[in-house]
Protein backbone atom coordinates (compact mmCIF):
# COMPACT_ATOMS: atom_id res chain seq x y z
CA UNK A 1 0.00 0.00 0.00
CA UNK A 2 1.14 3.49 -0.73
CA UNK A 3 0.59 4.79 2.77
CA UNK A 4 2.68 1.98 4.26
CA UNK A 5 5.56 2.85 1.93
CA UNK A 6 5.21 6.54 2.77
CA UNK A 7 5.16 6.04 6.50
CA UNK A 8 8.00 3.53 6.26
CA UNK A 9 10.07 6.16 4.47
CA UNK A 10 9.15 8.75 7.07
CA UNK A 11 10.07 6.41 9.90
CA UNK A 12 13.34 5.59 8.17
CA UNK A 13 14.29 9.24 7.77
CA UNK A 14 13.27 10.27 11.27
CA UNK A 15 14.97 7.29 12.92
CA UNK A 16 18.14 7.34 10.81
CA UNK A 17 20.27 8.80 13.59
CA UNK A 18 18.88 6.39 16.12
CA UNK A 19 19.71 3.45 13.86
CA UNK A 20 23.28 4.66 13.61
CA UNK A 21 23.61 4.34 17.38
CA UNK A 22 22.33 0.77 17.58
CA UNK A 23 25.74 -0.77 17.10
CA UNK A 24 25.83 -4.14 15.40
CA UNK A 25 22.13 -4.95 15.49
CA UNK A 26 21.27 -7.10 12.44
CA UNK A 27 19.55 -5.30 9.58
CA UNK A 28 16.66 -7.78 9.65
CA UNK A 29 15.83 -6.84 13.24
CA UNK A 30 16.04 -3.14 12.40
CA UNK A 31 13.73 -3.60 9.40
CA UNK A 32 11.21 -5.55 11.46
CA UNK A 33 11.26 -2.85 14.11
CA UNK A 34 10.64 -0.17 11.48
CA UNK A 35 7.76 -2.22 10.03
CA UNK A 36 6.23 -2.57 13.48
CA UNK A 37 6.53 1.19 14.00
CA UNK A 38 4.86 1.82 10.64
CA UNK A 39 1.94 -0.50 11.42
CA UNK A 40 1.55 1.06 14.85
CA UNK A 41 1.51 4.51 13.26
CA UNK A 42 -1.17 3.40 10.81
CA UNK A 43 -3.29 2.05 13.65
CA UNK A 44 -3.10 5.44 15.33
CA UNK A 45 -4.59 6.95 12.16
CA UNK A 46 -8.00 5.59 13.10
CA UNK A 47 -10.83 4.22 10.96
CA UNK A 48 -10.22 6.77 8.20
CA UNK A 49 -7.06 4.84 7.24
CA UNK A 50 -9.27 2.15 5.70
CA UNK A 51 -10.79 4.29 2.92
CA UNK A 52 -7.41 5.95 2.44
CA UNK A 53 -5.89 2.50 1.98
CA UNK A 54 -8.52 1.74 -0.65
CA UNK A 55 -7.69 4.95 -2.52
CA UNK A 56 -3.98 4.13 -2.34
CA UNK A 57 -4.54 0.66 -3.79
CA UNK A 58 -6.72 2.04 -6.60
CA UNK A 59 -4.18 4.75 -7.46
CA UNK A 60 -1.30 2.27 -7.47
CA UNK A 61 -3.22 -0.21 -9.64
CA UNK A 62 -4.15 2.48 -12.18
CA UNK A 63 -0.59 3.79 -12.45
CA UNK A 64 0.84 0.29 -12.87
CA UNK A 65 -1.77 -0.50 -15.52
CA UNK A 66 -0.99 2.72 -17.40
CA UNK A 67 2.74 2.09 -17.24
CA UNK A 68 2.28 -1.42 -18.67
CA UNK A 69 -0.15 -0.15 -21.33
CA UNK A 70 2.24 2.50 -22.67
CA UNK A 71 5.22 0.16 -22.48
CA UNK A 72 3.45 -2.70 -24.26
CA UNK A 73 0.98 -1.10 -26.68
CA UNK A 74 2.02 2.52 -27.28
CA UNK A 75 5.75 2.35 -27.97
CA UNK A 76 6.83 3.43 -31.42
CA UNK A 77 9.76 1.42 -32.77
CA UNK A 78 12.60 3.18 -34.56
CA UNK A 79 12.11 1.00 -37.66
CA UNK A 80 8.47 2.00 -37.95
CA UNK A 81 9.22 5.66 -37.31
CA UNK A 82 12.06 5.80 -39.82
CA UNK A 83 9.98 4.03 -42.47
CA UNK A 84 7.02 6.39 -42.17
CA UNK A 85 9.33 9.41 -42.19
CA UNK A 86 10.85 8.18 -45.45
CA UNK A 87 9.34 9.91 -48.49
CA UNK A 88 9.31 6.90 -50.79
CA UNK A 89 8.46 4.01 -48.49
CA UNK A 90 6.54 1.03 -49.80
CA UNK A 91 3.24 -0.05 -48.33
CA UNK A 92 4.43 -3.66 -48.28
CA UNK A 93 7.33 -2.70 -46.00
CA UNK A 94 4.95 -0.91 -43.64
CA UNK A 95 2.59 -3.89 -43.53
CA UNK A 96 5.54 -6.18 -42.81
CA UNK A 97 6.59 -4.14 -39.77
CA UNK A 98 3.01 -3.86 -38.52
CA UNK A 99 2.54 -7.62 -38.79
CA UNK A 100 5.12 -8.08 -36.03
CA UNK A 101 3.17 -5.93 -33.57
CA UNK A 102 0.46 -7.00 -31.18
CA UNK A 103 -3.10 -6.66 -32.48
CA UNK A 104 -3.84 -4.30 -29.59
CA UNK A 105 -0.92 -2.01 -30.39
CA UNK A 106 -2.33 1.48 -30.88
CA UNK A 107 -0.07 2.54 -33.74
CA UNK A 108 -0.81 -0.70 -35.55
CA UNK A 109 -4.57 -0.16 -35.19
CA UNK A 110 -4.27 3.41 -36.44
CA UNK A 111 -1.99 2.65 -39.39
CA UNK A 112 -4.05 -0.35 -40.49
CA UNK A 113 -7.12 1.87 -40.79
CA UNK A 114 -5.16 4.13 -43.13
CA UNK A 115 -3.75 1.22 -45.11
CA UNK A 116 -7.10 -0.51 -45.55
CA UNK A 117 -8.70 2.72 -46.81
CA UNK A 118 -5.84 4.06 -48.90
CA UNK A 119 -7.67 3.32 -52.17
CA UNK A 120 -10.66 5.37 -51.04
CA UNK A 121 -10.94 9.16 -51.47
CA UNK A 122 -8.62 11.02 -49.11
CA UNK A 123 -11.49 12.67 -47.22
CA UNK A 124 -12.91 9.22 -46.50
CA UNK A 125 -9.54 7.93 -45.28
CA UNK A 126 -9.06 10.96 -43.03
CA UNK A 127 -12.50 10.50 -41.54
CA UNK A 128 -11.91 6.82 -40.74
CA UNK A 129 -8.49 7.65 -39.27
CA UNK A 130 -10.01 10.39 -37.09
CA UNK A 131 -12.61 7.96 -35.78
CA UNK A 132 -9.94 5.40 -34.86
CA UNK A 133 -7.78 8.09 -33.23
CA UNK A 134 -10.74 9.11 -31.09
CA UNK A 135 -11.24 5.53 -29.94
CA UNK A 136 -7.53 5.22 -29.12
CA UNK A 137 -7.57 8.48 -27.18
CA UNK A 138 -10.53 7.23 -25.15
CA UNK A 139 -8.61 4.04 -24.35
CA UNK A 140 -5.56 5.98 -23.25
CA UNK A 141 -7.66 8.27 -21.05
CA UNK A 142 -9.51 5.38 -19.40
CA UNK A 143 -9.47 5.55 -15.58
CA UNK A 144 -7.49 8.78 -15.49
CA UNK A 145 -10.61 10.37 -14.05
CA UNK A 146 -10.19 8.05 -11.04
CA UNK A 147 -6.67 9.37 -10.42
CA UNK A 148 -7.97 12.92 -10.68
CA UNK A 149 -10.72 12.08 -8.19
CA UNK A 150 -8.21 10.57 -5.76
CA UNK A 151 -6.15 13.77 -5.93
CA UNK A 152 -9.17 15.61 -4.53
CA UNK A 153 -10.68 12.92 -2.33
CA UNK A 154 -7.57 11.78 -0.42
CA UNK A 155 -6.84 15.15 1.28
CA UNK A 156 -10.54 15.55 2.10
CA UNK A 157 -10.61 12.12 3.72
CA UNK A 158 -7.46 13.07 5.60
CA UNK A 159 -9.23 16.21 6.77
CA UNK A 160 -12.14 14.10 7.97
CA UNK A 161 -9.66 12.01 9.94
CA UNK A 162 -8.21 15.21 11.39
CA UNK A 163 -11.63 16.35 12.56
CA UNK A 164 -12.45 12.95 14.05
CA UNK A 165 -9.11 12.80 15.88
CA UNK A 166 -9.42 16.30 17.29
CA UNK A 167 -13.02 15.62 18.38
CA UNK A 168 -11.79 12.52 20.17
CA UNK A 169 -9.02 14.48 21.88
CA UNK A 170 -11.35 17.27 22.99
CA UNK A 171 -13.93 14.75 24.17
CA UNK A 172 -11.35 13.11 26.40
CA UNK A 173 -10.22 16.49 27.73
CA UNK A 174 -13.82 17.47 28.45
CA UNK A 175 -14.62 14.26 30.30
CA UNK A 176 -11.35 13.48 32.06
CA UNK A 177 -9.36 16.68 31.92
CA UNK A 178 -5.62 16.18 31.42
CA UNK A 179 -5.42 13.19 33.75
CA UNK A 180 -4.99 10.88 30.72
CA UNK A 181 -2.45 12.60 28.46
CA UNK A 182 -1.83 9.39 26.49
CA UNK A 183 -5.42 9.27 25.28
CA UNK A 184 -5.30 12.95 24.36
CA UNK A 185 -2.10 12.62 22.35
CA UNK A 186 -3.58 9.53 20.71
CA UNK A 187 -6.41 11.63 19.33
CA UNK A 188 -4.00 14.29 18.13
CA UNK A 189 -1.82 11.62 16.49
CA UNK A 190 -4.89 10.19 14.77
CA UNK A 191 -5.65 13.63 13.38
CA UNK A 192 -2.13 14.31 12.11
CA UNK A 193 -1.48 10.86 10.65
CA UNK A 194 -4.72 10.83 8.64
CA UNK A 195 -3.87 14.25 7.20
CA UNK A 196 -0.31 13.30 6.26
CA UNK A 197 -1.37 10.01 4.64
CA UNK A 198 -4.13 11.71 2.68
CA UNK A 199 -1.78 14.41 1.39
CA UNK A 200 0.91 11.92 0.41
CA UNK A 201 -1.55 9.76 -1.51
CA UNK A 202 -2.89 12.86 -3.27
CA UNK A 203 0.63 13.98 -4.22
CA UNK A 204 1.55 10.63 -5.76
CA UNK A 205 -1.78 10.44 -7.59
CA UNK A 206 -1.28 14.00 -8.85
CA UNK A 207 2.17 13.21 -10.24
CA UNK A 208 0.80 10.04 -11.86
CA UNK A 209 -2.18 11.87 -13.36
CA UNK A 210 -0.04 14.67 -14.81
CA UNK A 211 2.58 12.26 -16.16
CA UNK A 212 0.12 9.95 -17.93
CA UNK A 213 -1.98 12.86 -19.19
CA UNK A 214 1.13 14.36 -20.78
CA UNK A 215 2.12 10.96 -22.17
CA UNK A 216 -1.34 10.61 -23.69
CA UNK A 217 -1.07 14.04 -25.30
CA UNK A 218 2.38 13.25 -26.71
CA UNK A 219 1.20 9.89 -28.08
CA UNK A 220 -1.80 11.42 -29.82
CA UNK A 221 0.29 14.28 -31.25
CA UNK A 222 2.82 11.82 -32.66
CA UNK A 223 0.06 9.63 -34.05
CA UNK A 224 -1.54 12.63 -35.74
CA UNK A 225 1.80 13.71 -37.20
CA UNK A 226 2.56 10.27 -38.62
CA UNK A 227 -0.99 9.92 -39.85
CA UNK A 228 -0.50 13.12 -41.83
CA UNK A 229 2.60 11.55 -43.41
CA UNK A 230 0.57 8.55 -44.52
CA UNK A 231 -2.26 10.70 -45.84
CA UNK A 232 0.25 12.69 -47.88
CA UNK A 233 1.66 9.45 -49.24
CA UNK A 234 -1.84 8.27 -50.17
CA UNK A 235 -2.53 11.52 -52.01
CA UNK A 236 0.73 11.23 -53.93
CA UNK A 237 -0.13 7.67 -54.92
CA UNK A 238 -3.58 8.78 -56.07
CA UNK A 239 -2.07 11.66 -58.06
CA UNK A 240 0.46 9.35 -59.70
CA UNK A 241 -2.35 6.94 -60.58
CA UNK A 242 -4.37 9.75 -62.10
CA UNK A 243 -1.42 10.95 -64.20
CA UNK A 244 -0.71 7.41 -65.38
CA UNK A 245 -4.36 6.94 -66.37
CA UNK A 246 -4.32 10.21 -68.27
Amino acid sequence: MLEILFLAAINFLTSNLAIGNRGNIPNSEVNMEELDQTLTTLKLGGIIILPLSLLAIIALAIMLEKAFLYWRFARLSHDLLNLVENYGFKWADLEKILSGLDERHYYKRFFEVLISNRHQPSWWTESRAADEAQVIESNLARRLWALETIVTAAPLLGLVGTVIGMMRAFQIIGSEGIVNPTAVTGGVAEALIATVVGLLIALVALFGFNYFSRLQSQTMDEMERLGTRLIDHIRLDQQDGTHEAA
